[in-house]
C-alpha cells in the first residue's frame, strides 16, 4: 500500500531565509521569551526532559519543538548550540523500551501518551534541521513502544483526542522505511481515537460552553489540532470525506465561534461569537499549524488565505511589541488587561488576558515559540512536478535545485501592508519548471508583470502558473489590489478588513507592573496590566453599501518593526460618533449594542491600525447610519 501523494511538500528547513520584516520579526523572538526560557524558566531550564527535577511531560518538547526551526532559520549560533545540548541528552537517554523522557508516573501503563506525539513531532523538525540519522532509530524504537502498549491499554486523555498528531511521525517513518506495521499502527490509533469527523456530523457545541463546564470535545486548542486529522487521515484512505473534513470544521467553527482574526473563540472551551470572550494562545499557534499541513496535504489555496489572516493579526496581537509577554486569551474588543474576577471567561482565571511570562497556565509559554518560525518555513512548497509554489506571502528568499540545477528566488515585498510582490527568479543556467504563485480570494483584480507586459491573472485553482524555461534573472510582479471588505458580525455590528489586514480602533494604553512579589517577576519578563487612556466606545457611521471612499486607508512608513502601536505601516480613517451607553464590566466592553444603536455628540474621524499593531482594541463596532 502506498500513502497518497501530498500536492504540495514543504522544503528543508534550510532552504527558506526570512528577509525584511518578517526576519525582524524573527530576530525580536530570539530576543524575547522563545529565545531565553531556557535560561531562567525552571519549566525549560530544569526540564526533566534534559536531566532536571521540573515539569517533565509537554513544556520542554514543546519548547523544542519551536525553538529548533527559529534558530535554524535566524542562524543564531548560540541558541543551536544550547539546543543541540538539550537534544544530545534526550537522544541518548531514551528509555530502553522506546519511551522517551522521563517516566511522569510510576507506570508507563498509567501515563497520558499526548507527550509522545508531541516528542516525535519535535524530533521530526530536529531531523528536518540538522540531518541527524539517530532520529530514524528513534522514533522506530518509540513508535513500537506505541504499538505494542496500546494493544493492551487503549488511548484516553489528551492523547485520545489528539491521536492523529502520531501521524506525522508515522508517515515521516513509513516513507522511509515501506514498513507495513506503520500503517497498522495508524489504523490501530484511528480505532481508539476520538472521531471528530463523526462528532462534527452531528455538532452539539452550537452554544458557548456554560461557564465552569470543561470538555476534550470543546477544548480550543484540541479543535484547533483537529482541523489537520481528516487530511492526515486520508493520505491512507483516499476517501473524499477525509479530504473535506477540514473545511466542513472550519465552516462549522465559524459559523458557531469564528472571530474576524480568522480564529475562533476558546476560554478556555468554545465560546460563541462575543467579541469579549478570549481566544488561547495555544489555539492561534495550532491553528496555523494545521492550516500548514492543511495547504500541503490537500493544496486548497483557501486555507493559506486562512493562515495569513490569523499570522498577520490574531498572532501578533497575543504578544507584547518586545515578545517577552504574551496573554494566554486575547479578546476582539479588549479595552483593558487586569486582574479581575468574574470575567467573561468560561474556564481561564482572572488574570487570563494580561501579558506576562505564565498568565493563568504556563503551556502557552512553552508553546508559543513554533507560530512564526513554521509560518516562515511554510512559504515555499515543491509541487508533485518538480514545481515551486509560493503559498503563503511575505519577504522571503528560496534556495534550491531543480533537475540538479540551483534556483534562487527572492520576494522583495512590505506584504500584507503593501499589495506588490517582486519574485526575482535567479538561475546559473537555463532550466524548466512551473512557478505558481497564490492568488488570494479577496484580490479582485489581481494582475501579473513579466518582461515589461502586464496581464490579469488567470488562476481557476487559486493559483496563477507561470512555466517556462528560466535563465539569467526574471523579475516577476505580482499585485494584489486590497479594498475594504464590511465583515457582517452578531447584532449587525460590523468590522473592517483590507487584504489580509483586520482594522482596529487602537486604544491609549497604561502598562502597570504587578506581581512583582512573584518569582521571575522582574523586567524583561514580568506581568503587566494595560489599561485604557483614551475613549474606546464609538460606533461607526458608515451609509448602506459603503464604499472604498468612506474608509481612507492611508500608507505609513514601513521600518523592521511593524507590528508596534506607534508605528503602524498603514492606518485607516473613518468617521464615528460616541456612544455613551456602551459600558464596560469587569474590565471588559460590554456585548456590541444591537442595532439600531443611538450615538451622542459630533462625528470624529477615527483612526484605525492593522489589529496585529494593537494591545487594547475594539475590532467590532455597531453602526450608526450617516444622515
Amino acid at each position: 500500500m502506498r500513502l497518497k501523494e501530498p500536492r504540495f511538500r514543504p522544503f528543508p528547513i534550510g532552504a527558506i531565509t526570512p528577509r525584511g520584516w518578517l526576519a525582524e520579526q524573527l530576530y525580536i523572538q530570539t530576543q524575547g521569551l522563545s529565545g531565553h526560557l531556557d535560561q531562567f524558566w525552571p519549566d525549560i531550564k530544569d526540564s526533566a526532559w534534559i536531566g532536571g527535577s521540573a515539569e517533565g511531560w509537554e513544556r520542554m518538547p514543546y519548547w523544542l519543538d519551536g525553538v529548533i526551526p527559529l534558530a535554524w532559520l535566524t542562524d543564531n549560533t548560540d541558541l543551536k548550540q544550547r539546543i543541540t545540548g538539550y537534544m544530545e541528552y534526550i537522544l541518548t537517554h531514551q528509555n530502553l523500551d522506546g519511551w522517551l523522557g522521563p517516566r511522569v508516573q510510576d507506570k508507563v501503563e498509567a501515563a497520558d501518551l499526548w507527550s509522545q506525539a508531541l516528542a516525535l513531532k519535535m524530533l521530526v523538525g530536529w531531523h528536518d534541521a540538522t540531518g541527524d540519522e539517530r532520529v530514524v532509530r528513534t522514533v522506530e524504537n518509540a513508535l513500537r513502544l506505541l504499538d505494542r502498549h496500546i494493544e493492551s491499554q487503549p488511548l484516553w486523555g489528551w492523547g485520545l483526542f489528539r491521536w492523529f498528531e502520531f501521524l506525522i511521525s508515522i508517515w515521516w517513518l513509513y516513507e522511509k522505511t515501506g514498513e507495513d506495521w506503520l500503517l497498522e499502527l495508524a489504523v490501530t490509533l484511528h480505532a481508539q481515537g476520538f472521531g471528530w469527523q463523526e462528532f462534527l456530523r452531528r455538532w452539539p457545541l452550537t452554544e458557548p460552553t456554560e461557564k465552569g463546564r470543561w470538555s476534550f470535545a470543546g477544548h480550543v486548542v484540541n479543535n484547533a489540532m483537529a482541523l489537520k486529522a481528516g487530511a492526515l487521515w486520508w493520505r491512507l484512505t483516499g476517501d473524499e470525506e477525509d479530504r473535506k473534513a477540514a473545511r466542513e470544521m472550519i465552516s462549522t467553527l465559524d459559523q458557531y465561534h469564528g472571530m474576524p482574526t480568522g480564529v475562533f473563540s476558546g476560554d478556555e472551551c468554545l465560546a460563541g461569537t462575543s467579541a469579549v470572550q478570549g481566544t488561547e494562545l495555544c489555539a492561534v499557534a495550532e491553528y496555523m499549524y494545521s492550516l500548514e499541513w492543511l495547504i500541503g496535504l490537500l493544496g486548497d489555496p483557501a486555507f493559506a488565505d486562512r493562515l495569513e489572516m490569523i499570522a498577520f493579526n490574531a498572532l501578533p496581537a497575543t504578544f507584547s511589541p518586545d515578545m517577552w509577554a504574551h496573554q494566554y486569551v486575547q479578546q476582539l474588543n479588549q479595552i483593558e488587561c487586569s486582574v479581575r474576577e468574574n470575567r467573561p471567561w468560561t474556564t481561564n482565571g482572572p488574570d487570563a488576558n494580561i501579558f506576562g511570562l505564565e498568565p493563568y497556565f504556563g503551556c502557552c509559554t512553552a508553546n508559543l515559540s513554533q507560530a512564526w518560525p513554521k509560518f516562515t518555513a511554510h512559504l515555499w512548497m515543491r509541487t508533485r512536478s518538480g514545481g515551486i509554489a509560493a503559498v503563503v506571502h511575505a519577504p522571503s528568499s528560496l534556495r534550491t535545485e531543480v533537475g540538479g540545477k540551483p534556483v534562487r528566488i527572492e520576494v522583495e515585498t512590505d506584504y500584507p501592508f503593501r499589495q506588490d510582490l517582486e519574485f526575482r527568479v535567479e538561475v546559473e543556467e537555463p532550466v524548466s519548471f512551473p512557478l505558481l504563485l497564490r492568488i488570494p480570494a479577496w484580490a479582485e483584480g489581481a494582475t501579473v508583470e513579466m518582461e515589461g507586459k502586464q496581464s490579469p491573472v488567470q488562476a481557476a485553482d487559486g493559483f496563477q502558473t507561470i512555466e517556462r524555461s528560466w535563465q539569467g534573472e526574471t523579475s516577476v510582479t505580482l499585485t494584489l489590489p486590497m479594498s475594504p471588505r464590511i465583515i457582517p458580525r452578531p447584532n449587525d455590528g460590523v468590522s473592517v478588513c483590507r487584504g489580509p489586514l483586520l482594522y482596529a480602533l487602537r486604544i491609549g494604553e497604561d502598562w502597570r507592573q504587578i506581581n512583582k512579589d512573584l518569582p521571575l517577576r522582574e523586567p524583561p519578563h514580568a506581568d503587566w496590566e494595560v489599561h485604557p487612556t483614551t475613549p474606546w466606545n464609538y460606533a461607526l457611521e458608515l451609509g448602506e453599501g459603503t464604499t472604498s471612499s468612506e474608509i481612507v486607508f492611508n500608507e505609513l512608513p514601513v521600518g523592521s518593526t511593524v507590528f508596534y502601536p506607534d508605528t503602524p505601516p498603514v492606518s485607516a480613517t473613518v468617521t464615528g460618533r460616541r456612544l455613551p451607553a456602551w459600558g464596560e464590566q469587569n474590565g471588559s466592553a460590554e456585548p456590541v449594542p444591537a442595532a439600531p444603536v443611538q450615538a451622542e455628540g459630533q462625528s470624529e474621524a477615527l483612526t484605525l491600525v492593522p489589529y496585529g499593531c494593537t494591545n487594547l482594541r475594539i475590532a467590532e463596532f455597531p453602526v450608526v447610519q450617516k444622515k
